[in-house]
């Protein structure tokens, strides 16, 4: 019981570290309450876990994620950030544009927590 408490309580927690408002979060207004993806959204994850909802994730152009050397990379705020295999969304992105969820870790440095490749990758 413990062991579920504390997962349920880490996941509650990240949701919350990458609610906090940056220049890379995207703020949910209300406008995607009412869509038939938002429970699709809800429910995605990578190898890091979910990966909370697609108002905590950051749609980018295709000009802003690429691959390179067989890895998918972003770019936020002008700056290249290599996906880790482990954030990769598997599942075909029902969305179209891709989608990003970034974070910053302790010490303020920018961490993929989740990556979903645009339509067509």
């Amino acid at each position: 019981m413990h062991t579920l408490t504390g997962r349920v309580f880490a996941v509650i927690a990240l949701c919350i570290i990458v609610l906090v408002p940056t220049s890379l979060s995207a703020h949910d207004d209300g406008q995607f309450g009412n869509s038939p993806l938002k429970a699709w959204f809800d429910r995605l994850a990578s190898g890091k876990g979910l990966c909370c909802s697609f108002a905590d994730g950051v749609s980018i152009q295709d000009v802003d994620w690429d691959t390179q050397g067989g890895r998918y990379r972003v770019r936020l705020k002008g700056q290249w950030f290599d996906v880790p295999d482990t954030a990769l969304i598997t599942e075909p992105n029902r969305f179209g544009p891709a989608v990003v969820w970034p974070y910053q870790d302790s010490e303020g440095v920018t961490q993929i927590r989740c990556f979903l490749p645009g339509a067509g990758a």
